[in-house]
């Protein structure tokens, strides 16, 4: 390996002194260099790319030193593998294969001899690029996707502009034309490799880069010093070619971050026709700088080129024609709901014209990517991670094609560079030198057979994935319990709080359970008519929509020294806990229009609604008109909205309408012993034993008990009950209702 300028671009970013102290541990070396790797999406994007190392050790049968490929296994991310990760397989066995190959139609039988090679006790789902480790003759091998390789790899003049790259760096890379990635492209990668002795890397069209080394280190440093090299080359035509994607058409807009919010409940309601989908917007320069473009329509039809993309950003994205300098936000919403028909019904003929008897069925005819003019890149998926990775793939195609469009240099002529026949060359379709994907190719991956494979194997979804819950009250009590418990049942969650601080250090325990990536802290005022709108808004940003609103908050003023409220506590008793809930239900109907998905609202009543008491006037009346409120909002919000409340009696652990002060007062007032000496949950744990003595089944009503009614209220099983209140109190025969 000739020695290499230093970087421009990457970074080199081997500790020397770590990798030492790594020994000869190889697993643990290949997981530093994938990692190292991996920590960079210029150089492979999330779950993409596959790294290997191959290795000697000793045969658990035979004690000999057997050869084992260490690849990464199906699935994987270098960026986060662990050791854990890779899958060990016998090579020799995997070199038997080749005696077992009847040719490419039959490629995919190659695949279930993957676990029959499986080394040892390792059990990791080999992938599909296995073999194109196992026949390259080198100890380590990585397989990545950088933008940079692959706008080479996707230009119709790239195969020259190979040999202008390995002349101008005095490189030796290879042109290999596209193969679906499988056992032939393992085979056709071989034979190159034989073919140029000498050789440093290939380059496969369309596709990607395979680089390689006698050692951890030279193969990390072939890698980056590749792809830095690549990038320079790209930098400079890009440079002299100036603007990029035929210049601007449409400049960003600057209120186009309220102007997202405003449409994504309508466009994540369209793209959640067949399941409901998380969104994730993005107006960075690269996303804004596409999306506004003359040539925008035209490279957003033909798709991504890289398989890797493309199964991330399917087919191809929705360019959504809208005309920002001349349009207003409606028009943007009407649309939406107008095209939407016709770009299913491109996705279904697609689907139609490429099927064959034995193809999977047809998942889902909405898109994945939305591009808009003026405002950037939306992108969705089963969870927030998804739709960001989504939405972070289809950027790096936007640079595939930058580079692409930066590299062109004349007229295209066939054939073209990527294909294996004049024949087949006719099937890419080019634009300002781009080449992207043949859409029967783009077919063949997928829906292939071992994708959807890999999709059956995939666990069930968790009772409220794909759901945007709004908690408000969610900082303790209750409301954190509600939050938590959301989490753990696979919510997307904001936690919404008076309390700001108790919002985000609840919602920080809710990350733990699922994901930081999928919950959220803001804080609101119910005492306010603008606050529940921009909690709204802020879940909406976060998100894309809201599918649950539940309410736990509510305030309990205590009397002056004279036993009556003024006339103030008694107002902001009713803002709070009656009005703040209307305000609620209107802050979040435009939302619930625009998604046109069925949606549930929790709302938090209580025993007293029903039971007088002295002292507790306004508390309690305030209930009572909370009660018939779910009532008016079950028949106002009906039929997208199901609204439904609890009635608790008691909950004293952890509620803020609990302080210790109030407690203390209690105790005395029941003459129950204590002591100044016993902590806050301990006095509170007296008195909730105490009121449990009132009711039929003798037990304290806990937070998780109320917690576990809103979120049956809140999901499908409660799916038939709207405009009730469902005690939880233990039993609380006072309560019933005469």
């Amino acid at each position: 390996m000739p020695e290499i300028k230093q970087t421009i671009y990457l970074k080199d970013l081997w500790n020397e002194d770590h990798a030492r102290a790594l020994g000869d541990n190889h697993l643990a070396l290949l997981r530093y260099r994938s990692n190292l790797l991996g920590a960079d999406l210029r150089i492979t994007n999330f779950g993409g790319g596959n790294t290997s190392s191959k290795i000697e050790l000793p045969d658990p049968f035979t004690g000999r030193l057997a050869r084992v490929l260490v690849v990464k296994g199906s699935g994987g991310d270098i960026g986060s593998i662990t050791e854990s990760g890779f899958a060990l397989v016998h090579l020799d066995r995997l070199e038997q294969l080749k005696q077992l190959y009847r040719g490419e139609r039959y490629e995919d039988e190659m695949v279930r001899y993957y676990p029959l090679s499986a080394f040892g006790e390792n059990r990791v789902a080999a992938s599909i690029d296995t073999p194109l480790h196992a026949f390259l003759p080198f100890p380590h091998v990585d397989h990545l996707h950088p933008d940079w390789a692959i706008a080479l790899a996707a230009s119709a003049n790239g195969k020259r502009k190979l040999e202008q790259f390995n002349k101008e760096f005095d490189r030796k890379i290879v042109w290999v034309p596209w193969q679906r990635p499988g056992f032939e492209l393992a085979l056709l990668i071989e034979q190159a490799v034989k073919e140029n002795p000498g050789v440093e890397g290939l380059v496969l069209g369309g596709h990607g880069l395979f680089t390689w080394g006698m050692t951890q280190r030279e193969c990390y440093l072939n890698s980056i010093h590749t792809i830095d090299q690549m990038g320079e080359f790209i930098q400079r035509h890009q440079e002299k070619k100036g603007a990029l994607f035929g210049g601007v058409e449409h400049s960003p807009l600057l209120d186009r971050k309220s102007i997202a919010i405003d449409i994504l409940p309508a466009l994540r309601g369209i793209v959640s026709s067949n399941r409901r989908v998380l969104a994730h917007f993005t107006d960075n320069e690269d996303a804004l700088t596409f999306a506004g473009s003359r040539w925008a329509k035209e490279l957003s039809a033909l798709g991504t080129s890289c398989p890797d993309h493309f199964l991330r950003t399917r087919v191809c994205p929705w360019f959504l024609r809208w005309d920002p300098q001349k349009e207003d936000v409606q028009a943007l919403k009407d649309r939406i709901r107008s095209d939407a028909a016709g770009y299913r019904a491109a996705y279904k003929k697609y689907y139609e014209e490429w099927a064959t008897h034995d193809s999977p069925k047809l998942r889902d005819s909405n898109p994945s990517v939305v591009v808009i003019p003026g405002l950037g890149l939306f992108g969705f998926g089963k969870n927030k991670k998804e739709a960001r990775i989504t939405t972070e793939f289809f950027i790096n195609a936007i640079h595939v094609m930058a580079g692409a469009n930066a590299l062109e240099d004349g007229k295209v002529s066939h054939p073209l560079p990527q294909a294996r026949t004049p024949e087949q060359s006719q099937q890419f379709a080019e634009f300002h030198n781009y080449v992207a994907l043949p859409r029967s190719e783009a077919f063949r991956i997928e829906y292939w057979a071992l994708e959807e494979a890999k999709l059956q194997r995939m666990p069930a979804e968790a009772e409220f994935s794909r759901k945007i819950a709004m908690v408000v009250g969610g900082a303790s009590g209750i409301g954190r319990e509600v939050a938590l418990l959301l989490a753990a049942k696979g919510a997307h969650v904001v936690v919404a709080d008076f309390d700001e601080q108790g919002a985000a250090k609840v919602a920080e325990q809710a990350g733990a359970i699922s994901s930081p990536e999928f919950v959220a802290a803001t804080a609101i005022d119910l005492g306010s008519s603008n606050s529940p709108a921009e909690a709204a808004r802020f879940t909406i940003s976060k998100f894309g929509g809201i599918d649950i609103v539940v309410n736990t908050a509510a305030i309990y003023p205590v009397a002056g020294s004279d036993g009556e409220l003024s006339d103030a506590q008694w107002a902001n008793t009713f803002q709070v806990n009656v009005t703040g809930n209307y305000l609620l239900a209107r802050a979040t109907q435009w939302v619930i229009n625009d998604q046109n998905l069925p949606v549930t609202m929790v709302l938090t009543s209580s025993a007293n609604a029903v039971v007088p008491k002295r002292g507790s006037e306004a508390y309690d009346t305030s209930k009572t008109a909370l009660n018939h409120l779910i009532r008016e909002l079950a028949i106002k919000l009906s039929p997208q909205v199901r609204v439904n409340g609890i009635a608790p009696a008691t909950v004293v652990a952890g509620s803020t309408m609990f302080p210790r002060d109030r407690v203390m007062q209690s105790l005395q007032k029941y003459r129950i012993e204590f002591s100044e000496n016993e902590t806050t949950e301990e006095l509170r744990g007296k008195l909730a034993d105490f009121y449990a003595q009132r009711t039929l089944t003798k037990r304290p009503i806990l937070p998780q008990d109320c917690a576990n009614a809103i979120l049956w209220l809140a999901g499908e099983q409660s799916g038939k009950t709207t405009g009730h209140i469902i005690p939880v109190d233990g039993g609380l025969s006072e309560a019933y209702l005469r």
